[in-house]
């Protein structure tokens, strides 16, 4: 991980690690004065039943500088609030953490889902694992990257991963499409505030996949749609069903290189483009997977694989935990 950044950033996101508060929503929140934190926590007393506020265990780490103070709280919705806005709980907490983030200024909600939590920093990623005590967690699945920014600041909110509700979103490579994605993605209520370009991709993965209703396998072909030279070569079925979602989502065709890992409740997905202009491998061994960068760096956790490959780009693999998990 240290060799593919330069210190601007890194963090992890992981899963099934509050599991005394599994039903409960997990804000992670950072604060760049006491007035930030004394205006974002009337907003969420106004709007949670809170059972516990509390500061992220952190230490000293000779590599991390400049630490804002990181708080996290445990709630659910007052429920009067969604029959009065005649809304679900995922909906309250999406329009929660879009109003903190423009409104409050120097506040960032940065984890906002269920039994799960994003800790980054602007640092190594190595670092940033040590910084917030993360040898104190355990999960079923963890995410983790290293920055390299290169046209955007490397700041402690701008680190990755993304995280809406339970999705969270790291991402190699550099999306051309930005501005087309984001002023779509903003006309459905979300607010990019974050000041890089990878922050899109985890509004989007909760536009299609939550609000409209489409499968992880149906999102990825939206995101890394085929181009229209293929579609046209496609048999009837494939091709209507690849022409239908090109038309409706056209704003939300991802372009540039990437390759992302999208963690979700119950499982993990990762994407290339459709050209493959980044690299990605995936290796199994017994019922444990591994997605990354380079062969290196998955041999580096476990040698002997029972099976590596390298997934085509635009082609999803999805991974989950049990099969009852909707995908």
């Amino acid at each position: 991980m240290r060799d593919r950044s330069n210190g601007l950033g890194g963090g992890f996101a992981a899963y099934g690690i509050y599991p005394k508060q599994k039903d409960l929503y997990a804000l992670h929140v950072f604060y760049g004065s006491r007035r930030a934190k004394d205006e974002c926590e009337r907003i969420i007393h106004a709007s949670f039943d809170i059972s516990v506020a509390e500061r992220i265990p952190t230490r000293r780490v000779p590599g991390i500088t400049d630490a804002p103070a990181v708080w996290r709280y445990f709630g659910l919705p007052f429920p009067k609030l969604l029959e009065a806005a005649d809304i679900d709980e995922r909906e309250f907490v999406v329009r929660f953490v879009m109003k903190v983030n423009t409104e409050v200024q120097g506040a960032y909600v940065f984890s906002s889902g269920k039994n799960m939590g994003v800790f980054k920093a602007v640092g190594f990623p190595e670092e940033v694992g040590r910084f917030y005590r993360l040898e104190d967690y355990e999960g079923y699945c963890w995410t983790a990257h290293g920055r390299y920014p290169t046209n955007t600041p490397g700041w402690w909110g701008g680190a990755h991963p993304f995280a809406l509700l339970n999705y969270s979103v790291v991402h190699n490579g550099e999306i051309s499409s930005y501005d087309a994605n984001r002023r779509f993605i903003e006309m459905h209520g979300y607010r990019c505030t974050l000041l890089t370009d990878t922050e899109v991709i985890a509004y989007i993965i909760d536009y299609l996949n939550r609000r409209r209703g489409l499968s992880l396998k149906e999102t990825a072909d939206v995101v890394a749609a085929p181009f229209w030279k293929e579609i046209a070569a496609m048999p009837k079925e494939k091709r209507g069903y690849y022409t239908y979602l090109r038309n409706v989502f056209s704003s939300l065709l991802i372009t540039g290189p990437f390759s992302i890992l999208v963690g979700f409740a119950g499982g993990m997905m990762a994407l290339n483009d459709r050209l493959k202009l980044r690299s990605m491998v995936v290796g199994e061994k017994g019922d444990t997977v591994y997605v990354a960068s380079e062969e290196c760096a998955v041999r580096t956790v476990e040698p002997d694989l029972d099976r590596l490959w390298s997934p085509r780009g635009g082609e999803p693999v999805i991974i989950t935990l049990d099969k009852g998990v909707k995908v």
